[in-house]
Protein backbone atom coordinates (compact mmCIF):
# COMPACT_ATOMS: atom_id res chain seq x y z
CA UNK A 1 0.00 0.00 0.00
CA UNK A 2 1.79 3.43 -1.43
CA UNK A 3 1.70 6.18 1.35
CA UNK A 4 -1.04 8.37 1.75
CA UNK A 5 -3.84 5.61 0.82
CA UNK A 6 -4.35 4.49 3.86
CA UNK A 7 -8.02 4.95 3.78
CA UNK A 8 -8.52 3.00 0.66
CA UNK A 9 -10.09 0.48 2.66
CA UNK A 10 -13.60 0.40 4.74
CA UNK A 11 -12.34 2.23 7.75
CA UNK A 12 -13.87 5.56 8.19
CA UNK A 13 -11.20 8.57 8.37
CA UNK A 14 -10.51 9.63 12.16
CA UNK A 15 -11.00 13.31 10.99
CA UNK A 16 -14.12 12.69 9.72
CA UNK A 17 -15.13 10.58 12.76
CA UNK A 18 -14.11 13.32 15.22
CA UNK A 19 -16.28 15.89 12.83
CA UNK A 20 -19.71 13.47 13.31
CA UNK A 21 -18.86 12.96 16.66
CA UNK A 22 -18.28 16.57 17.64
CA UNK A 23 -22.32 16.91 16.05
CA UNK A 24 -23.36 13.84 17.51
CA UNK A 25 -22.06 14.62 21.31
CA UNK A 26 -23.89 18.35 21.37
CA UNK A 27 -27.34 17.05 19.98
CA UNK A 28 -26.98 14.43 22.45
CA UNK A 29 -26.63 16.50 25.31
CA UNK A 30 -28.55 18.97 24.21
CA UNK A 31 -31.79 16.90 23.50
CA UNK A 32 -31.02 15.31 27.29
CA UNK A 33 -30.89 18.86 28.18
CA UNK A 34 -34.13 19.17 26.19
CA UNK A 35 -35.84 16.18 28.63
CA UNK A 36 -34.37 17.78 31.78
CA UNK A 37 -31.98 14.87 32.00
CA UNK A 38 -29.26 16.80 32.28
CA UNK A 39 -28.13 20.82 33.14
CA UNK A 40 -31.40 23.12 32.26
CA UNK A 41 -33.67 22.99 29.89
CA UNK A 42 -32.57 26.00 28.02
CA UNK A 43 -28.94 24.73 27.32
CA UNK A 44 -29.90 24.74 23.75
CA UNK A 45 -31.44 28.24 23.60
CA UNK A 46 -27.84 29.27 24.80
CA UNK A 47 -26.13 27.02 22.29
CA UNK A 48 -28.90 28.72 18.94
CA UNK A 49 -27.80 32.39 20.77
CA UNK A 50 -24.03 31.68 20.90
CA UNK A 51 -23.70 28.63 17.64
CA UNK A 52 -26.24 29.69 15.16
CA UNK A 53 -25.65 31.67 12.13
CA UNK A 54 -28.19 35.04 12.85
CA UNK A 55 -28.55 37.22 9.53
CA UNK A 56 -29.56 40.40 11.83
CA UNK A 57 -26.15 39.60 13.33
CA UNK A 58 -24.59 39.70 9.98
CA UNK A 59 -26.24 42.69 8.95
CA UNK A 60 -25.93 45.50 12.00
CA UNK A 61 -29.73 45.09 12.84
CA UNK A 62 -28.50 42.81 15.91
CA UNK A 63 -25.75 42.93 18.26
CA UNK A 64 -23.82 39.86 18.46
CA UNK A 65 -24.10 37.93 21.74
CA UNK A 66 -19.95 38.33 22.10
CA UNK A 67 -17.11 39.93 20.10
CA UNK A 68 -16.44 37.85 17.32
CA UNK A 69 -19.59 36.07 16.68
CA UNK A 70 -19.95 37.42 13.41
CA UNK A 71 -17.10 35.73 12.14
CA UNK A 72 -17.31 32.47 14.73
CA UNK A 73 -20.83 31.84 12.95
CA UNK A 74 -19.90 30.97 9.94
CA UNK A 75 -18.60 27.65 10.75
CA UNK A 76 -20.51 26.84 14.32
CA UNK A 77 -23.93 26.90 12.94
CA UNK A 78 -22.46 23.67 11.22
CA UNK A 79 -22.20 21.79 14.55
CA UNK A 80 -25.88 22.57 15.88
CA UNK A 81 -28.78 20.71 14.78
CA UNK A 82 -32.44 20.67 15.63
CA UNK A 83 -32.77 17.41 16.94
CA UNK A 84 -31.46 13.82 16.73
CA UNK A 85 -33.57 13.34 13.11
CA UNK A 86 -31.98 16.53 11.72
CA UNK A 87 -28.53 15.36 12.89
CA UNK A 88 -28.81 11.50 11.45
CA UNK A 89 -30.05 12.66 8.13
CA UNK A 90 -27.01 15.33 7.47
CA UNK A 91 -24.79 12.92 9.64
CA UNK A 92 -25.55 9.25 7.39
CA UNK A 93 -24.68 11.79 4.09
CA UNK A 94 -21.45 13.20 5.67
CA UNK A 95 -20.17 9.90 6.30
CA UNK A 96 -20.75 8.59 3.14
CA UNK A 97 -19.65 11.12 0.64
CA UNK A 98 -17.03 12.63 3.48
CA UNK A 99 -15.42 8.68 3.34
CA UNK A 100 -15.81 9.24 -0.48
CA UNK A 101 -13.77 12.73 -0.62
CA UNK A 102 -11.27 11.61 1.64
CA UNK A 103 -10.41 8.39 -0.24
CA UNK A 104 -9.86 10.50 -3.27
CA UNK A 105 -8.44 13.55 -2.07
CA UNK A 106 -6.87 12.75 1.50
CA UNK A 107 -8.33 13.60 4.99
CA UNK A 108 -7.30 17.48 5.17
CA UNK A 109 -8.61 18.59 2.12
CA UNK A 110 -12.30 16.79 3.08
CA UNK A 111 -11.86 19.11 6.17
CA UNK A 112 -11.27 22.20 4.34
CA UNK A 113 -14.11 21.42 1.93
CA UNK A 114 -16.23 20.60 4.71
CA UNK A 115 -15.13 24.13 6.79
CA UNK A 116 -15.41 26.27 3.45
CA UNK A 117 -18.69 24.88 2.05
CA UNK A 118 -20.08 25.40 5.81
CA UNK A 119 -18.90 29.44 5.40
CA UNK A 120 -20.77 29.35 1.78
CA UNK A 121 -23.90 28.39 2.99
CA UNK A 122 -23.63 31.01 5.77
CA UNK A 123 -22.36 33.54 3.28
CA UNK A 124 -25.22 32.54 0.97
CA UNK A 125 -28.18 32.91 3.84
CA UNK A 126 -26.54 35.99 5.06
CA UNK A 127 -27.09 37.33 1.48
CA UNK A 128 -29.87 35.88 0.43
CA UNK A 129 -32.66 35.06 3.09
CA UNK A 130 -34.60 37.45 5.46
CA UNK A 131 -36.05 36.74 8.96
CA UNK A 132 -34.64 37.37 12.18
CA UNK A 133 -34.60 33.09 12.81
CA UNK A 134 -31.01 31.36 13.54
CA UNK A 135 -29.81 29.02 10.32
CA UNK A 136 -28.03 25.84 12.15
CA UNK A 137 -27.02 21.98 10.39
CA UNK A 138 -24.17 20.82 8.58
CA UNK A 139 -26.31 20.93 5.18
CA UNK A 140 -24.46 23.48 3.51
CA UNK A 141 -21.28 21.82 4.00
CA UNK A 142 -23.34 18.59 2.94
CA UNK A 143 -24.37 20.56 -0.55
CA UNK A 144 -20.84 21.19 -0.39
CA UNK A 145 -19.76 17.35 -0.85
CA UNK A 146 -22.57 16.84 -3.43
CA UNK A 147 -21.10 19.73 -5.70
CA UNK A 148 -17.77 18.59 -5.58
CA UNK A 149 -19.35 15.21 -6.31
CA UNK A 150 -20.87 16.91 -9.42
CA UNK A 151 -18.05 18.44 -10.36
CA UNK A 152 -15.82 15.17 -10.81
CA UNK A 153 -18.96 13.34 -12.14
CA UNK A 154 -18.83 15.87 -15.51
CA UNK A 155 -15.16 15.42 -15.53
CA UNK A 156 -14.68 11.74 -15.65
CA UNK A 157 -17.80 11.81 -18.36
CA UNK A 158 -16.06 14.71 -20.43
CA UNK A 159 -12.62 12.66 -20.16
CA UNK A 160 -14.59 9.91 -21.87
CA UNK A 161 -16.70 11.82 -24.05
CA UNK A 162 -19.75 11.24 -22.50
CA UNK A 163 -22.91 12.96 -22.22
CA UNK A 164 -23.44 15.44 -19.32
CA UNK A 165 -27.00 14.74 -18.97
CA UNK A 166 -27.02 12.44 -16.01
CA UNK A 167 -25.03 15.24 -14.15
CA UNK A 168 -27.76 18.01 -15.11
CA UNK A 169 -30.65 15.77 -14.15
CA UNK A 170 -28.99 15.33 -10.56
CA UNK A 171 -28.78 18.83 -10.12
CA UNK A 172 -32.41 19.52 -10.98
CA UNK A 173 -33.14 16.58 -8.92
CA UNK A 174 -31.70 18.25 -5.88
CA UNK A 175 -32.92 21.20 -7.26
CA UNK A 176 -36.16 20.03 -7.41
CA UNK A 177 -36.11 18.59 -3.89
CA UNK A 178 -35.20 21.65 -2.32
CA UNK A 179 -38.31 23.49 -3.97
CA UNK A 180 -40.78 20.82 -2.48
CA UNK A 181 -39.03 20.77 0.71
CA UNK A 182 -39.44 24.66 1.03
CA UNK A 183 -43.19 24.25 -0.01
CA UNK A 184 -43.69 21.97 2.72
CA UNK A 185 -41.89 23.37 5.04
CA UNK A 186 -41.99 27.23 4.31
CA UNK A 187 -38.97 28.99 6.72
CA UNK A 188 -37.56 26.05 7.87
CA UNK A 189 -35.10 25.18 5.36
CA UNK A 190 -32.27 26.83 4.64
CA UNK A 191 -31.99 26.68 0.69
CA UNK A 192 -30.17 29.09 0.87
CA UNK A 193 -27.56 27.31 2.52
CA UNK A 194 -27.87 24.77 0.67
CA UNK A 195 -26.94 26.92 -2.56
CA UNK A 196 -24.14 28.39 -1.15
CA UNK A 197 -22.99 25.29 -0.09
CA UNK A 198 -23.25 23.26 -3.69
CA UNK A 199 -21.87 25.93 -5.81
CA UNK A 200 -18.54 26.37 -3.09
CA UNK A 201 -18.22 22.42 -3.60
CA UNK A 202 -18.46 22.54 -7.40
CA UNK A 203 -15.95 25.63 -7.43
CA UNK A 204 -13.57 24.31 -5.68
CA UNK A 205 -13.53 21.08 -7.89
CA UNK A 206 -10.25 21.86 -9.87
CA UNK A 207 -8.37 22.27 -6.33
CA UNK A 208 -9.32 19.43 -4.92
CA UNK A 209 -8.84 17.44 -7.82
CA UNK A 210 -5.12 18.51 -7.40
CA UNK A 211 -5.09 17.37 -3.81
CA UNK A 212 -6.50 13.82 -5.30
CA UNK A 213 -4.10 13.78 -8.25
CA UNK A 214 -0.89 14.56 -5.81
CA UNK A 215 -2.30 11.87 -3.35
CA UNK A 216 -2.56 9.52 -6.15
CA UNK A 217 1.02 9.88 -7.36
CA UNK A 218 1.88 9.13 -3.62
CA UNK A 219 3.12 12.72 -2.35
Amino acid sequence: MRAGHEFDDDRLPQLLLVLVGAMTAIELVLSAADRGWIGATDWRQIALIHGAFWQPVLDGTARPAFPGQTITMFASHAFLHGGLLHLAMNAVILLSLGKFVAQRAGQWPMLFLFLASAVAGGLAFGLLARGAGPMIGASGAVFGFLGLWQYWEALTRRRLRASLQPVLATIGTLIAINLVMALFMGGALAWQAHLGGFVAGFALGPMMTGFAHRRAAGR
